[in-house]
């Protein structure tokens, strides 16, 4: 239920819900104060266009990318004992699969996974919970891992909704297995906050970032709004709530 409440409440924070509730605002308002109420239609308008712009996403993902990308040889000499690897959503179940899959995002995370065990030989821990589909969403990663990119999965973590949980979690297994250190695996954009709460939960952490969004070539169809732009943008901001939220739990 809270992660439910979660869910909704960031969703009407953040473009395009949080624009389309101030322009209906903006209207009702209008009818007793025009000048008033025109403005923050015109304002939420204006917002929609501005983070529908290919280098307003882009500046807002790269604020997040702050870990640069590791090498494989990094790890051994990081004393790395094992790669953690977080869920990015698995999708419902899919019709001409029949079962669940995995979305675009964690199919990149598992495939960055496997990719450094076959360089390190260091064992996984997939971590995330069901949050819709049949099956957790570790358990769609483990298969991916297996029958697809021919590593092995050692951990399962099934039980987590968010990230802070998938922190806490693994960090059961991993202890009980005697393990401190670790390489985790997640989107640029997503480590800054993914990183703090894994070592708060006890664990060294080195960095293993993927998917890198910022800095894209610039061509002409790249300047002009695109919905995908929207997306990365609604993205990195609704990564910067979680960031906020999870100092001010830090400082109580």
């Amino acid at each position: 239920m809270l992660f439910a409440l979660k869910k909704i409440l960031s969703a009407l924070l953040l473009p395009p819900v949080s624009s389309i509730v101030l322009a209906l605002f903006g209207l009702w308002l209008a009818r007793y104060h025009r000048r008033t109420g025109n403005t923050l239609v015109v304002l939420s308008l204006l917002s929609v266009l501005v983070l529908s712009w290919p280098p307003v996403s882009d500046a807002l993902v790269r604020s997040l990318e702050r870990y640069p990308a590791v090498t494989p040889r990094q790890l051994p000499e990081a004393k790395v004992q094992a790669i953690v690897v977080l869920g990015g959503g698995a999708d419902t179940v899919a019709p001409e699969y029949g079962v669940d899959v995995l979305s675009r995002g964690a199919r990149e995370r598992v495939r960055y996974a496997a990719y450094l065990q076959q360089q390190t030989g260091l064992p996984i821990l997939a971590t995330g919970g069901s949050t819709g589909g049949t099956r957790a969403e570790a358990l769609v990663m483990k298969d991916v891992v297996e029958r697809e990119f021919k590593g092995r999965v050692r951990w399962t973590e099934v039980e987590s909704l968010d990230t802070r949980n998938n922190a806490n979690r693994s960090a059961v297994l991993l202890k009980a297995a005697g393990i401190e250190r670790i390489a985790l695996v997640t989107h640029g954009w997503h480590m800054v906050r993914a990183a703090r709460d894994f070592e708060q939960a006890g664990l060294q952490v080195l960095p293993a970032p993927m998917g890198f969004k910022g800095g894209q070539a610039r061509k002409l169809y790249r300047v002009l709004p695109r919905a995908s732009a929207l997306s990365d943008s609604s993205l990195a901001l609704h990564e910067w709530l979680g960031i906020l939220a999870q100092r001010a739990s830090l400082d109580r």
